[in-house]
This record gives structure tokens, C-alpha cells and sequence, in this order.
């Protein structure tokens, strides 16, 4: 079987962020499986429009790309004001049919919350896009004294990955063989 292609996406672009580092962390985790092939796809390597064009920018186009080619996601994330950054929501937005019945986890980090609220909101917006957003993620507590790679957080990558190669593998059999219908 050929690896699935899952997109790692990284989506702060704040200047100081941790996020490069974390979903680097998890691309690497991914890396060491035989059935993912992770691409990191960092939101802050684009060149978006400030205001929704009339028009789709070659920027757009190459970020829509991404999400259409890959088999499933691990969305990067900080929690902002118990939610998820608007450079996020706004690369989400450029793509629709790209992301439908593709699996989403979800690495997510924070003070505290370890990015739950933020995790929390993303369901939603992608329980609207027809994406099957997998229960296991990794939560990473920006003011805890642990190392990123600790034995529990690997553990939980693990299974997060476990939970959304199954899926991503069901569902891209499952496009293969009938056009998903929303």
C-alpha cells in the first residue's frame, strides 16, 4: 500500500510562534510511520491576499493544492482568545470541495487549555466542510515544564495518527469508488 500523503498544516503565523516547531515535532513523528507521508504546509510560507479577492491569487491556488492533494490533515494550532487565529480560518476558507471526506486531527497548544478551545472551534467549521475530524489529538501546555517529545505526547500522536491513517485510508477507498455526495 503507498503511504498517505497527509498535509501537516501549521496554522500561526505570528512572528516568535512555537507552532513551526511543534508541527515539525509531528511531522517528524509522522515520518517514522511506513503509512503516512507527512508534507508541512506552513501558513506563514504563503502569500495571502488581505481581503478575499474576486479572483483565487496563485497563492491561494498553491494552498488549495495542498488540501487537494493530500489524503488527510493534522491541523496546527494555538488557541487565540479561546479560539484559532484568523490566518487559519482565512487559508480554510480558499478550499471547499478540496477538503470534503478527508480526515482532520488536530495538534493543538496554549496556556493552560493546551489549545482545547481552540481544537474545539475547528470542529465545527470542519464538521461543515464534510471533514471527519478524528477524537484522539495532542495537547501541548505552553506553560508546563515538559519536553515536547515526552513519552505521553508521543503516545498520543501515535494514536492520533493510528485514528486518522484508518480513516484516511477507508475514505479514499471509499472516493475512489463513488464520488462522495454532499
Amino acid at each position: 500500500m503507498q503511504p498517505l500523503h497527509i498535509a501537516v498544516i501549521i496554522g500561526s503565523t505570528r512572528q516568535g510562534r512555537v507552532g513551526d516547531v511543534i508541527g515539525r515535532w509531528v511531522a517528524g513523528v509522522a515520518a517514522q510511520r511506513a503509512d503516512v507521508e507527512p508534507v508541512v504546509v506552513d501558513l506563514a510560507d504563503y502569500d495571502f491576499p488581505p481581503c478575499y479577492p474576486a479572483q483565487p491569487t496563485a497563492e491561494m491556488r498553491r494552498f488549495t493544492g495542498q488540501v487537494a492533494d493530500a489524503d488527510g490533515f493534522v491541523v496546527v494550532t494555538p488557541e487565540y482568545n479561546r479560539s484559532f487565529p484568523a490566518s487559519l480560518k482565512q487559508a480554510i476558507d480558499y478550499a471547499y470541495d478540496e477538503w470534503r471526506a478527508k480526515p482532520a486531527g488536530f495538534v493543538s497548544y496554549g496556556s493552560g487549555s493546551q489549545g482545547f478551545h481552540a481544537v474545539e472551534q475547528l470542529r465545527t467549521v470542519f464538521t461543515e466542510l464534510h471533514v471527519m475530524t478524528v477524537r484522539t489529538g495532542v495537547g501541548v501546555n505552553l506553560l508546563a515544564d515538559e519536553p515536547l517529545d515526552s513519552e505521553h505526547r508521543r503516545c498520543a500522536a501515535e494514536a492520533m495518527f493510528d485514528q486518522l491513517s484508518w480513516w484516511a485510508s477507508a475514505l479514499k477507498e471509499a472516493r475512489t469508488r463513488r464520488p462522495y455526495v454532499s
